[in-house]
């Protein structure tokens, strides 16, 4: 028999939270609102791995330290489309996991 998942877990807690928020007033139904927000944000970010998304991403230009090495030399353009491009996707998987529903998140991730 396995056991749950890291995922399974963290979703069985935010329905608990989701529940006792309803039972609680002020100031702790604030706290548990924010404790379930920030289980569905490490949630998203055991599912999505967005240091792996912005690591594969960042790889073309040799990685994020050699991107910010080559950028502070001069030797790459910040405006150059093959520096953009890789930026953007990294940006992207980062959003996706901080606020999906963040509404510049949709429209770019929509535009491609």
């Amino acid at each position: 028999m396995s056991h749950p998942s890291a995922i399974q877990l963290i979703e069985a807690v935010q329905i608990f939270l989701k529940e006792a928020e309803a039972e609680l007033d002020g100031r702790l139904g604030f706290h548990a609102r924010v404790a379930g927000n920030a289980l569905a944000i490490v949630a998203r970010e055991l599912a999505q791995q967005p240091d792996a998304a912005e690591a594969a991403a960042l790889a073309p230009l040799g990685g994020a330290s050699a991107l910010c090495e080559a950028l502070r030399a001069g030797q790459l353009s910040p405006d150059d489309p093959a520096v953009l491009g890789p930026v953007r996707a990294a940006v992207l998987a980062r959003l996706a996991v901080d606020n999906p529903r963040y509404a510049t998140f949709a429209r770019l991730r929509d535009r491609g």
